[in-house]
């Protein structure tokens, strides 16, 4: 009978992190929104946890003084492009710098130093 003698079985697809639900264009859109300039990104599905992540967030960048918009990507291509699995996430130029958790506010204004600084 072998129940522990299988192996496991390759996917397949083209190994992306999506499970082959992308196309050239859709990673190549998400690779460019991930390198795009100075920007604060939240990303998630658009849930409570994800939405209060960006109101610490934009509470952090008025502390600051800073104009930057926040821009909340629910696309789960470009989700997984940054390669976070758990959100929410906060992305800060381009670069992961929190997952996984909701950031107090004081938490994101010690991020955002630390990244600009």
């Amino acid at each position: 009978m072998g129940l522990f003698g299988k192996k496991k079985q390759e996917v397949e697809g083209n190994g992306c992190c999506c499970g082959g639900n992308c196309n050239a264009d859709t990673m190549a859109e998400a690779e460019k929104a991930k390198t795009a300039g100075c920007s604060v990104k939240v990303l998630g599905s658009g849930c409570a946890k994800c939405n209060e992540l960006e109101a610490a967030a934009l509470e952090a960048l008025k502390e600051l003084g800073m104009d930057t918009e926040i821009e909340h990507v629910t696309d789960f291509t470009q989700i997984a492009a940054y390669g976070v699995m758990t959100t929410p996430a906060l992305v800060v130029d381009g670069r992961v710098v929190a997952y996984g958790k909701v950031l107090k506010k004081d938490e994101v204004v010690k991020l955002l130093k630390k990244a600009r600084g």
